[in-house]
C-alpha cells in the first residue's frame, strides 16, 4: 500500500496570521524601504485593508474557534501514511468449533430394565446397514423365555379342552331339541292315540254287550267286566294326555335350560382360557422380542462413535461389561454425507450472523463452501469462562474422508459484502472518549478528525462520515495526536459542529 502523502497546500496557523498583521501595521523593516510608485500603491492598499486587518486582530480569538483542528508537530517526517480510498470490503466472522452430522442416528439399549454389554464394534469403525454392532447379555431373558414357553403350552392345553367342552355342550342342546325331545314327544303322542283307540274299542264292546245283556245272551258279570274295561281305557287316555302335557310344558323347557346353561358356561370357560392363552402368548412374544433386542444391528451405513458422556460428577465410558439402562445411548451413527460445523461465536458478534449467510469451512488443509443454518438463542455454559458464546451451525456443501465428527473446524462467515466504500485500516482509527478519531496530514502538521464508523473486519473499517477519498492519514494516530487526545476529551462537552460519533 502506498504510504506517500498526497501534495496538500500548507494551512496558515494563528501565529502566522498574527505575524502578517503585525508586519502590515508597523514593521520597522518595512518602513525603511524606499518609497516609489510601488510604495505609494502599497499605502493605498494599506488604507483599504487597514480596517479589515484591525477587525481581524480584534476578532482573532473568536476566529480561531472556527479554524480546522490543526497542529504543527515537531517532526512528522517519515511517519507512515495511508491514502484514503474506496474499495470493496468483505465483512467476515471467523471462529472455531467441531464437526457434527446433521443426520445422527442414536443406537440405544431397548431391553426393558437394561442389560450388560458383552460385545460391541470398535469405536471409529465403518459399518453398513444390517451389520451386528452390539451384543447384550441375554442369559436371564433366555431363562424367562423358556419358562414362559411352558406356561404358554399349559394355557394352550386348557384352551383346547375348554373348546371341546363347549362343542359338546352345544351338541347336547341340539341333541335334545332335535332328537330326544322329538322322540319323547312322538312316544307321548303315540300313547295318547293308542289310549284313545283302546277307549273307543272298549266303548264299542260295552255298547254291544249291553244289547246282548238285554236279550239275555250275557251275564251281569260279563257286562260289569266290559264297563271296567272302558273305565281303564279312559284312565289310560287321561294318563297319556297328562304325560304329553308334562313333556311339552315342563320337561322340554327344563332340559333346554339346563343344557343351554352347560353350553354357556362352557363357552365362557373357553373365552377365559382363550384370553389366558393370548396373554401367555404376548408374554412369550415380548420375551422373544427382548431377546432379539440383545443383538443390535446397524440401522444405516455410518461411522461408529461411542456415546461417552461426562457431567460435573460422573463420567460414562462405553465399553464391554458396562451395565446400560433402558433407552441409554450406546453408539451414534452419523451420516457422513450431511456434515456441519458447530462453531462458538462471541456475544459481541453473534447479532451480525443470521441463517442463510455464506461461509467457508476449513478442516485440516481443506476448504469447503457452506451456509449458516442455525444460530443458538442461548449461550453455551462454560464453567471455565465468563465470556458468553453462542453456537452457530454451518452446513458443509461437499463430502470428504476428512469430514468426521469431532474434528476441529474453522468457519469464516461472510456477514456483508460492501462495494465501493471508503475504508481505512483499523489501526488508523482510535477511540477517544465517545468518539472515533483519525489523524489527517495537513501540510507539515495534522488535523484531528472525528469519523463515523460502519462495518469492519479484522483489517479494515468502513468510514461512513468524516474522511474523503484521497486524504492522507497517519497509520499511528495515537503517536501523532499525543496530548490532544486528553485535551479534546476534556473539551468534548464544549465542542460543537463536529460529525456524529459512533456508539
Amino acid at each position: 500500500m502506498d504510504s506517500s502523502a498526497l501534495p496538500t497546500p500548507e494551512q496558515p496557523t494563528a501565529s502566522t496570521n498574527a505575524a502578517a498583521i503585525a508586519d502590515l501595521l508597523g514593521n520597522p523593516t518595512a518602513q525603511q524601504q524606499p518609497v516609489g510608485k510601488s510604495s505609494r500603491r502599497g499605502w493605498a492598499w494599506l488604507l483599504v485593508l487597514l480596517p479589515l486587518l484591525i477587525a481581524g486582530v480584534l476578532l482573532s480569538p473568536r476566529l480561531l474557534d472556527f479554524l480546522p483542528d490543526t497542529n504543527q508537530a515537531a517532526d512528522l517526517t517519515g511517519m507512515p501514511l495511508y491514502t484514503v480510498q474506496r474499495r470493496d470490503l468483505q465483512i467476515t466472522v471467523t471462529e472455531e468449533g467441531s464437526l457434527v452430522s446433521d443426520e445422527n442416528v442414536d443406537v440405544t439399549c431397548d431391553v426393558v430394565g437394561g442389560a450388560t454389554i458383552i460385545w460391541l464394534v470398535d469405536d471409529g469403525a465403518r459399518v453398513t446397514k444390517g451389520m451386528e454392532i452390539v451384543k447384550l447379555d441375554a442369559y436371564v431373558l433366555i431363562e424367562h423365555a423358556t419358562a414362559q414357553k411352558i406356561a404358554f403350552q399349559k394355557a394352550r392345553a386348557l384352551m383346547i379342552q375348554a373348546d371341546k367342552d363347549y362343542a359338546a355342550a352345544k351338541i347336547a342342546v341340539e341333541e335334545y331339541q332335535e332328537g330326544l325331545f322329538k322322540k319323547d314327544l312322538r312316544t307321548a303322542e303315540s300313547n295318547v292315540t293308542a289310549a284313545t283307540e283302546r277307549l273307543q274299542a272298549t266303548q264299542n264292546t260295552l255298547a254291544y254287550g249291553e244289547r246282548m245283556y238285554r236279550k239275555g245272551y250275557i251275564t251281569p258279570q260279563q257286562l260289569e267286566a266290559q264297563k271296567s274295561s272302558v273305565a281303564r281305557a279312559e284312565l289310560d287316555l287321561g294318563t297319556a294326555n297328562i304325560a304329553l302335557d308334562v313333556l311339552t310344558k315342563y320337561t322340554k323347557p327344563k332340559m333346554t335350560t339346563e343344557l343351554e346353561s352347560i353350553r354357556d358356561a362352557a363357552e365362557a370357560r373357553l373365552e377365559s382360557e382363550r384370553a389366558a392363552l393370548e396373554l401367555e402368548r404376548l408374554k412369550l412374544e415380548r420375551l422373544e422380542s427382548e431377546l432379539l433386542k440383545c443383538t443390535i444391528k446397524a440401522p444405516q451405513d455410518g461411522l461408529v462413535i461411542y456415546a461417552n458422556s461426562r457431567s460435573r460428577d460422573r463420567e460414562t465410558e462405553i465399553k464391554e461389561g458396562l451395565a446400560v439402562k433402558e433407552r441409554q445411548v450406546i453408539l451414534q451413527l452419523p451420516d457422513l454425507t450431511r456434515m456441519r460445523a458447530d462453531v462458538e461465536v462471541h456475544e459481541s458478534k453473534v447479532d451480525e450472523i443470521s441463517p442463510g449467510m455464506p461461509a467457508v469451512v476449513r478442516v485440516q488443509d481443506l476448504k469447503f463452501s457452506g451456509v449458516v443454518t442455525s444460530v443458538s438463542n442461548r449461550p453455551e455454559s462454560n464453567w471455565f469462562s465468563t465470556a458468553k458464546k453462542y453456537t452457530v451451525g454451518v452446513r458443509i456443501d461437499g463430502q470428504s474422508e476428512a469430514l468426521r465428527p469431532g474434528f476441529t473446524a474453522e468457519a469464516t462467515i461472510i456477514v456483508a459484502d460492501l462495494h465501493d466504500v471508503i475504508a481505512v485500516p483499523v489501526a488508523t482509527v482510535i477511540e477517544d472518549g465517545e468518539e472515533f478519531v483519525c489523524a489527517v496530514k495537513k501540510g507539515k502538521g495534522f488535523e484531528r478528525r472525528v469519523v463515523t464508523l460502519g462495518k469492519s473486519d479484522d483489517r479494515f473499517v468502513e468510514i461512513v462520515e468524516g474522511l474523503k477519498e484521497g486524504e492522507p492519514i497517519f497509520l499511528n494516530p495515537e503517536t501523532v495526536l499525543g496530548e490532544s487526545l486528553s485535551r479534546e476529551q476534556e473539551q468534548a462537552s464544549e465542542w460543537s459542529g463536529r460529525p456524529g460519533t459512533n456508539k
